[in-house]
């Protein structure tokens, strides 16, 4: 290696390290380096480029400066605060519309607005008056046909009248040949059904018809059926009759 081309490779090593040297650099101290590499063992062969420190160091690294991306991690994206914003205005709204859907379904639901179960109290009254109601119009003597007159206008509404009278048509025209006694007994009542004014009523009854002639004759039968009952003031009276009749 020529000493021209030493001494211009040592001048851009001492330039790269000149900011760190306080004393200033002569032509003495190249001349002494100069002395000391020629008693140093040959370097490689040089590939024509000239040898400038940290290049080949340096080479295919990244700049210390641009930091390092951790390995093996995705880069997590960076969601705008609108954006966020936006989606939970969104979800809030659906869960609005969705409780609003489902708070107008339990108020149209038939079973949210049955009592029955409920208000004991009401039911209680209901039971109570139309038991009575029933054991009153379906109870026939043929020596007072007139207490059951009164009994259907004091117990009776709407279509529930027609159905009594056909209901207890034939019993009427065989009362005064056959003196018969009708008594009907509720064993049980059970209210299927108690929205405000309107109830729905299963009833469980005992009947005995008696015959009061010259030979007395008495026949048993049970009774099931069910009533639409409506309230009128403060009595419960019957508006239809279900006999389960097809």
């Amino acid at each position: 290696m020529s000493t021209t081309r030493h001494l211009v490779n040592r001048r851009r090593r001492l330039a790269a390290v000149a900011p760190a040297t306080p004393r200033a650099v002569t032509d003495q101290d190249l001349v002494n380096q100069e002395r000391t590499t020629e008693a140093a063992p040959p370097s490689e062969p040089d590939a024509g480029t000239p040898d400038i420190p940290g290049e080949r160091d340096t080479e295919g690294k990244e700049d210390p400066a641009q930091g390092e991306r951790p390995r093996g991690r995705l880069p997590v994206p960076r969601i705008p605060l609108p954006a966020v914003l936006c989606a939970a205005t969104v979800l809030l709204g659906a869960f609005a519309a969705w409780s609003f859907g489902s708070a107008a379904e339990l108020r149209d639901d038939p079973t949210r607005r049955n009592t029955a179960l409920t208000d004991i109290s009401r039911t209680s009254e209901v039971k109570g008056q139309i038991s009575e109601a029933v054991g009153a119009v379906f109870s026939y003597t043929y020596a007072s046909p007139g207490k059951s007159d009164l009994a259907v206008r004091t117990y009776l509404t709407g279509k529930a009248v027609q159905q009594h009278q056909d209901m207890l048509a034939e019993v009427r025209a065989q009362a005064p040949k056959q003196k018969l006694v009708l008594t009907t007994t509720v064993t049980e009542t059970g209210v299927e059904l108690l929205e405000g004014d309107r109830a729905r009523v299963l009833v469980f009854a005992d009947q005995s018809n008696t015959r009061t002639g010259k030979e007395e004759e008495t026949t048993y039968a049970a009774a099931m059926f069910a009533v639409d009952a409506v309230r009128r003031g403060d009595t419960w009276r019957i508006a239809a009759i279900d006999t389960f009749a097809r």
